[in-house]
């Protein structure tokens, strides 16, 4: 069992930077897939970015490439998740996840692959 706790949301201004942490406590993070998703209300739930165990690979989505940097120190329990640039379109609640599969080898976008989840944090830029 993973308890995932988000961080670090709020109000910015377009062109701005927001650095996200989650805080995971239980055992064995350094062997889950991390990721994280926003949803604006009225929307799915869409990927943002990933990393697998080591933090060696990552994926984004394309409306974030460049801009977004996902990171993660295993000795701390946390991930962490780089936004710069930010636009109007960005804002939305951010949730953390954890994929236990495949040890953390690979990097998932679909969240039905991820196990445990954060409750998020809120995100909004203005323009």
């Amino acid at each position: 069992q993973v308890q995932l706790v988000e961080s670090g949301g709020g109000l910015v201004q377009a062109g701005g930077s927001l650095r996200l942490s989650c805080a995971a406590s239980g055992r064995s993070f350094g062997s889950y897939t991390m990721g994280w998703f926003r949803q604006v209300p009225g929307s799915e739930r869409e990927f943002v970015a990933g990393i697998n165990w080591s933090g060696s690979r990552s994926a984004y989505a394309d409306s974030v490439k460049g801009r977004f940097t996902i990171s993660r120190d295993n000795a701390k329990n946390t991930v962490y998740l780089q936004m710069n640039s930010l636009k109007p379109e960005d804002t939305a609640i951010y949730y953390c996840a954890a994929a236990s599969g495949y040890g953390g080898l690979l990097i998932f976008t679909g969240e039905y692959k991820y196990d445990f989840w954060g409750r998020g944090t809120q995100v909004t830029v203005s323009s």
